[in-house]
C-alpha cells in the first residue's frame, strides 16, 4: 500500500551575509514534519535559530499531490 506524497515549494531562509538570502528547497514528504526533517537534516542543523520560519514556510509552501509512489527526498534546492 503507498502512501500519498506531496511535493512541497519551500522557499529557504538564510540570513544576509551568509548567502543571497536563500533559496527555494523542492522536497517529497508525506506531512509537513516530514518535509521539515528532511530539510534540516540536509542543512545538517546549520540554521537552527531560523528553523521557526522554516517551519512557518512549510506551513505557506505551494504542496502538490503526487500520484505516483516517491522516495521521499529533496528534489532539488536553488540556495544562494
Amino acid at each position: 500500500m503507498t502512501t500519498q506524497k506531496y511535493l512541497y515549494l519551500v522557499n529557504y531562509f538564510v540570513p544576509q551575509y551568509q548567502s543571497e538570502y536563500g533559496g527555494l528547497i523542492a522536497a517529497i514528504a508525506e506531512s509537513e514534519e516530514e518535509c521539515f526533517n528532511i530539510i534540516t537534516q540536509w542543512d545538517n542543523d546549520t540554521w537552527t535559530e531560523y528553523y521557526p520560519k522554516l517551519r512557518e514556510n512549510i506551513i505557506k509552501a505551494e504542496k502538490f499531490s503526487l500520484s505516483d509512489d516517491e522516495e521521499t527526498r529533496i528534489v532539488e534546492a536553488f540556495v544562494t
